[in-house]
């Protein structure tokens, strides 16, 4: 089956804006499901390619994608098929048996990286509590400190365990959540000075510098590019001091970058690396990859229920297979310039309202004059009764993450809501 015969299915959907769908209560849900979100009042039931609809039938233009995971979009036939297929055979397993999915899915990512390791969870803050752990084994084991320090940048997002939301610089993701996890020092981003400092600085005593966590581009942070001299620099100086360099690829790894692999855009590898949100195009798996000269777990040090179970990488490696089999990165690149373009011609029709327009692929931020009062979140709501998802990234940017398979047409249809939306909210 096609994704336009999918999408026509959805359009005509027999429930649309029934009695069954409209039985769907807020008032219920904010009773039964801890506050732990700002829910915008959208109900979602059903979606086809880019395009979701909410329980009263009306349709929507996804840019938000489940916050840059849903890779291939909604209900794309390479994951019906391979949803199908896999849960008719075996859908979980224990990691104490050889599971045949898992292997095929970490040999593609090998084949397709830099990694020559691969360990299997549930999610980016997972992965990147693998990475943390890994880069403290490694340190006391190989590099000899007692006391290991991680460097992660300001504005940064790494997740919300208690280490993630400490290798988080962002201190309005740890209040409430003290005492937070030792070990972590935080630098400006895109900043060199910053890092030969700290790793100087820090240097004293049973404390050592053992590792830097950093985003290629930083997502949450509001959609802010790694500099490429930067990231080299960055390489230099881990290859000189045996600090491992470990990248959260968790937003903008699996082609949303317009490359498989943000550290590509920069033209420099990792030691250590992590993915989620679009590797399973939006069933939940996670993973953190490495180089063999770093990978120093051994049985029983780290573990996970359901990473790598059957289902997660068979559908995975669908999605990866997809990318690569349709040329999905040439459409990131493509419709990337074309959205880049179009924000930044309606940029300069708002030069009071809008500073700037950044971002590479398809993960692109319209960053809001910090002078005004006008905030991401009012843009946001006003594309919802357009009929555009959007996500904030930050109080002052808008950000764009549609599916990796957006179309041109689709492209020029956001372009148009958005300038209708800035029309109405600077009225």
């Amino acid at each position: 089956m096609s994704l336009q015969t999918l999408i026509e299915q959805a359009t005509n959907f027999p429930e649309s804006g029934s009695a069954a769908s409209s039985t769907f209560s807020t008032d219920s849900f904010d009773a039964s499901v801890m506050s732990t979100y700002g829910r915008f009042p959208l109900a979602l039931e059903r979606g086809a390619g880019c395009r979701v609809w909410d329980t009263q039938g009306r349709e929507y233009l996804d840019f938000v994608a489940g916050i840059a995971t849903c890779t291939l979009g909604h209900a794309h036939p390479a994951m019906v098929e391979a949803v199908t297929r896999q849960i008719q055979k075996l859908h979980h397993v224990s990691n104490l048996y050889y599971i045949p999915e898992q292997g095929e899915l970490a040999q593609w990512i090998i084949q397709h990286s830099c990694a020559d390791r691969v360990f299997f969870c549930n999610s980016g803050a997972e992965a990147n509590e693998a990475a943390i752990k890994l880069a403290r084994k490694y340190a006391h084991t190989v590099l000899d400190i007692e006391k290991p320090i991680i460097l992660t940048a300001n504005a940064s997002f790494h997740g919300r365990t208690l280490a993630t939301i400490t290798a988080t610089g962002q201190a309005k993701y740890q209040k409430y959540f003290d005492p937070l996890v030792p070990g972590f020092y935080y630098v400006d981003y895109n900043d060199i000075s910053a890092i030969e400092t700290a790793i100087s600085e820090l240097d004293e005593g049973d404390y050592r510098v053992a590792a830097i966590l950093i985003e290629p581009l930083q997502g949450e942070g509001g959609v802010r590019p790694g500099d490429v001299e930067y990231f080299r620099k960055l390489r230099q100086i881990c290859d000189e001091t045996g600090v491992l360099l470990m990248f959260d690829e968790v937003q903008v790894g699996m082609g949303r970058s317009g490359k498989l692999w943000g550290y590509e855009y920069l033209g420099v590898e990792p030691d250590i690396f992590t993915s989620a949100k679009g590797l399973g195009g939006g069933i939940p798996i996670g993973a953190m990859m490495s180089k063999k000269f770093c990978d120093v777990f051994q049985p029983g040090e780290h573990a996970s229920t359901f990473g790598g179970n059957p289902f997660a990488c068979g559908v995975a490696l669908a999605v990866c297979q997809t990318l690569e089999r349709e040329n999905i990165l040439q459409n990131v690149q493509d419709r990337g310039e074309q959205l880049r373009s179009g924000l930044r011609a309606i940029a300069a029709k708002y030069p009071h309202h809008l500073t700037e327009v950044r971002g590479w692929g398809l993960i692109n931020g319209l960053e809001l004059n910090a002078d005004i009062q006008l905030t991401a979140a009012d843009v946001v709501k006003a594309a919802i009764n357009e009929g555009l998802l959007l996500v904030p990234a930050g109080p002052k940017v808008v950000r764009f993450v549609p599916p990796l398979i957006v179309t041109e047409a689709e492209v020029n249809t956001a372009l148009q809501i958005v300038e209708k939306a800035l029309a109405t909210v600077t009225a």
